[in-house]
Order: C-alpha cells, then structure tokens, then sequence
C-alpha cells in the first residue's frame, strides 16, 4: 500500500517551493487562526468523520463506495492546493491540459476515432449534458431508456421538458428488444440511452442490437456506462472477464458517460461526458467577455453546462492513468478481483441451502434472496438478514445492501414464491474492491449463518 503519509508533506513542500519563486517564502498566507483552535476543530472533525460505514474493508459490499486511490489522493491534494478551475484556461492551464489528456485516453477506450468531451461533478450531470445535446439535435422527439436505468435519466429529462419512454427488461435486466422496437416504429424517438451496467443489478443491455435498431430507425444512440464502462478494459470473455460484444459496440455510440469515481478509483464527484461527432460543440456555443480571453486554444468551459469546476479532479485522474494505465494489465487488473469474487460468491449460493442466488452477475453486483416460500417472508428475512450482519464487533461485521423486486421479476428468473405480497426485498452486494475477493468465502459464511437462526 502506497503511505500517503510519506508522500504528501512531499506534495505540500513542492507547492510551497513553487509559489515562493512569486513572493519568497511565507508571504502567501491564508486567513491564520490560532493553531490551538485549529487542533480542537480538527479533532472533531475526525472524530465526527469515524460516524460513517466502513467503506475501506472488504466487509463492506453494501453500495458503490470504495477509498480512492493513493495515486488519485496525491494528485488532488496537490492540485488542490493550488485550487485551479477548468472552465478556462486561464483557471487552470496545467489541469486543462490534464483533463484534455485523460478524455482522450477514454476515449480511446470506447474506441472512438474522434471526440469531444470533458470531466464533470458526477455521472448525473454527465447523463444531464448528453441528453441536452440529445435535445438539440433531435427538438421535440423523446428519450427511451431502460426501465432499469438509474433514475437520473427520467430525472433530467423532466427538468430538460423532454419526453422520457421507460422500456421493458427481459428476465436479465436488460432492455427488451421486441419491447424498444415497438416503441422506435411510431417515430417519436430521438435517442435511445443503452446502460452498460445498471446500477441495481449491473446488467449490460444489448448494445449491439440497439444500436442497428436506433439507426434503422435514424435515433441517437447515448451509452450511460458510469457504473460499468471501465470493464471494457477486461472485456474478453475471459472466466475472470465480461462479456466482449456490449463493450466493442461502445464504438458506434453518440455519446458517452463514465464515472472514474467509481471504477476508476477517483474520489467523489469525478464523472465524464464523450461525444463521438466534435460538432455538438456547437450547441454549447456562448460568449463571456471576462472569461475566454488568454487563448485560442479550446476552454473546456466551452463545451461544458457546468462552470466552475475543480481542476484537482483532473490531476487526480491524470496521475492514477500514469501508474494504472488503461490496459487490461493496469487498472483492468484493479476489475478483475471484483470480478473473480463476484462469480465465486454466485456460485456459493448456487450450492447454499437458506441462501439462492437471483440472478446471474454479468459484472461484480451479486444479488441473491433467502430461500422461503412468500413474498412476505422473503422480504422480513432479507431485511433481518441486512440488520444483523451489520451488528456486533467491528471486525465482524459484514455490511451488504438490499433491493426491491416484484412477484412478476422474481417470477421471470424462477422463483416460485406465493404472492402475499407484490413486491420483496432481496439482498445485493457490490463486490467493488480487490481485496474483498478473498473475503467473499467468510462474509457468505455470516449471511448463511444469520439465515440459518432465522429459518
């Protein structure tokens, strides 16, 4: 493990030696306050901080929360230290230049041959800016998506004025083609919005076919691949890898979003938006008069709905890629763990007699419910299940999620339970970090466990 403790007095000391070159040394300082205040503030904060779950253990595969890298930490404490905004180039020469680097690489990684995009706050703001662009290019059609996407995308297109179609799922949790295409025959579509990792159960829908459905019928085609676009990168078919096909289609997309603070081991908000035609810039043409002056190279704040944005998001992600490439061997290599534990913990259920998997993981999300007779039961024994695993000592505790389902979806993957209920909570897990493959064999032993008292 990288010590960070080794390494940012390091980041601080170079920072310092920098901004002396302007003024000499100690003539730059903040607003002092006394270091005793300072100390009793900072021992609150820390202790106030400990109020949270354990998102670094492997114990914790409950939602999408893991520690960034030490790499992205270095990079944004550094560059923050600075404070540069990307919107223009005069904010932020440096990280421009930085975040200009790491959409190319991405977009490299989708196999786009050509690109225009930028970092955004979050993968909500992401979907938001490609489906305004959605907007512009086809006025007045609707949006279609999965009704297993994330909410964001009926979300935004309510607060864009845009028709929102939700389509069905087949028994996978991907978007049903028959479903969509009876939709694409009236014409009202404009985009159809793929996921490449549904962020309930990390379903991948059917790229390939959705996007010779989209143009046979002249429809847009966005990919929302904010959870699962960085599995491209171990996208082989390989027993520790995931399906090739969803990800070689990522070329043929419009756009693209992806959030390096999930996979891509950045911290929080750190997501991208990637258009494949450089001509939608058009669409976020504006003018300040106090702000593009210093050159006519592009501003990322030309091409963003965002303005102000941190420039030390785009340092951290740039130094991560210099140390974990976007390679198969290099942060491929942080997926496959995930992964391999993802599909040892399905099997595990598959063989468990009080624990049966729902359905099978195409990436590292394992969803799975205890093995009863009614809705009603399952739903009670999951949510006892999801309570008590998280009790007790700390290095016991196993912290997991839980999802909701209807008869109808239990049904359709062959689970025969008694409706007494229309829907039930199961229970979900996020098999995120490396480290948590080789914890799988005992936190699966605690939920048997559990499972087993409440029978």
């Amino acid at each position: 493990m990288t010590d960070l403790t080794l390494w940012l007095p390091q980041a601080v000391a170079a920072i310092n030696r920098w901004q002396d070159e302007y003024d000499g040394p100690g003539t730059h300082p903040s607003l002092v306050v006394d270091d005793r205040d300072l100390e009793a503030a900072f021992i609150a904060l820390t202790e106030r901080l400990t109020d949270n779950y354990p998102f670094f253990s492997p114990r914790y595969v409950g939602q999408m929360l893991k520690p960034p890298h030490p790499a992205a930490v270095l990079g944004y404490v550094t560059a923050m230290l600075i404070n540069p905004n990307n919107h223009a180039l005069d904010g932020g020469p440096a990280t421009a230049a930085m975040e200009k680097d790491v959409v190319a690489r991405m977009a490299a990684m989708f196999g786009l041959p050509q690109h225009l995009g930028h970092l955004t706050s979050s993968g909500t703001i992401a979907n938001l800016e490609a489906l305004f662009i959605a907007r512009e290019s086809h006025p007045g059609k609707a949006i279609a998506y999965s009704a297993d996407a994330h909410y964001t995308h009926a979300r935004m297109c309510h607060v864009l004025g845009i028709e929102g179609i939700p389509i069905a799922t087949d028994a996978h949790g991907r978007m049903d083609l028959d479903a969509l295409e009876s939709v694409l025959v009236n014409g009202r579509i404009g985009t159809v919005v793929a996921t490449l990792g549904t962020t309930g159960l990390g379903a991948l829908d059917p790229l390939p076919e959705i996007a010779a459905l989209a143009r046979a019928h002249g429809v847009r085609v966005h990919v929302d691949a904010a959870y699962g676009g960085f599995f491209s990168l171990i996208a082989d078919d390989s027993p520790d890898g995931v399906a090739s096909a969803p990800f070689a289609a990522t070329s043929l997309a419009d756009s693209i979003v992806v959030d390096p603070h999930k996979h891509g081991l950045q911290p929080y908000g750190c997501g991208a938006v990637l258009f494949s035609d450089p001509a939608v810039g058009r669409f976020y043409v504006h003018d300040s008069p106090y702000t593009y002056f210093t050159s006519d190279d592009l501003h990322l704040g030309e091409i963003s709905l965002e303005c102000s944005r941190a420039g030390a998001s785009a340092a951290a992600l740039w130094l991560t890629l210099e140390v974990l490439p976007l390679t198969s061997a290099g942060l491929g290599a942080a997926l496959r763990p995930g992964r391999r534990g993802a599909l040892a913990w399905h099997a595990l259920h598959q063989e468990s007699e009080v624990l049966a998997p729902y359905q099978q993981p195409e990436l590292d999300i394992v969803t799975y419910l205890p093995r009863r007779s009614s809705m009603s039961a399952v739903d009670a024994t999951s949510q006892a299940i999801f309570t008590g695993a998280a009790e007790g000592a700390p290095a016991e505790q196993v912290h997991i999620a839980t999802y909701g389902v209807t008869h109808d979806q239990l049904t359709d993957r062959r689970h025969d339970l008694q409706m007494d209920a229309p829907s039930a909570r199961i229970l979900r897990s996020v098999v995120m970090k490396p480290q948590s493959e080789d914890a799988i064999p005992g936190i699966h032993a605690r939920l048997e466990s559990i499972a087993r008292t409440l029978a």
